[in-house]
């Protein structure tokens, strides 16, 4: 027979009930799941890569230099990012066919002072880019300044 308990004495603590028994879990359910986080990470992975990419393909430049020339055609293009394209005709020699060099201008000042250039002898200073989506220009070459010179 069970002793009363005494007064002011904690009882027992009573045995807590298992945990419910998880179900087996099946192997296709858990080749989903690897299947699914294993995309996940790739997706992240690559997006990851290409943001990087861009930002040292945007910040470091290949090679600078300058053109001289006059330039020929100078608009704004592009669905969905606006950038200023252009091409400037490089003559040699008076009376030989001019090369042309196309270029992109990002900057809004320097594009607002080739606009105002146009028909006038001008020297561009450009920066040579890694190869990069269409929404940062159609050329490799990036223009960062402009100068005027004599006719």
């Amino acid at each position: 027979m069970a002793e009363p308990p005494v007064p002011g004495t904690p009882e027992p603590a009573a045995a807590a009930p298992p945990p419910p028994a998880r179900p087996a879990e099946s192997w296709g359910a858990r080749a989903g799941r690897r299947l699914r986080n294993f995309l996940i990470v790739t997706v992240l992975g690559a997006i990851a890569l290409a943001a990087l990419y861009s930002w040292i393909a945007t910040s470091w430049s290949y090679s600078t230099g300058d053109r001289a020339g006059y330039v020929q055609k100078f608009s704004r293009k592009g669905w969905v990012c606006k950038t200023w394209e252009g091409e400037i005709a490089m003559v040699a020699l008076p009376g030989s066919m001019p090369e042309m060099f196309s270029f992109t201008v990002r900057d809004e000042t320097v594009a607002a002072e080739i606009n105002k250039a146009i028909g006038e002898r001008m020297v561009l200073t450009y920066d040579y880019h890694l190869p990069l989506p269409s929404c940062f220009g159609e050329t490799r070459y990036w223009v960062k300044a402009v100068r005027r010179v004599g006719p």
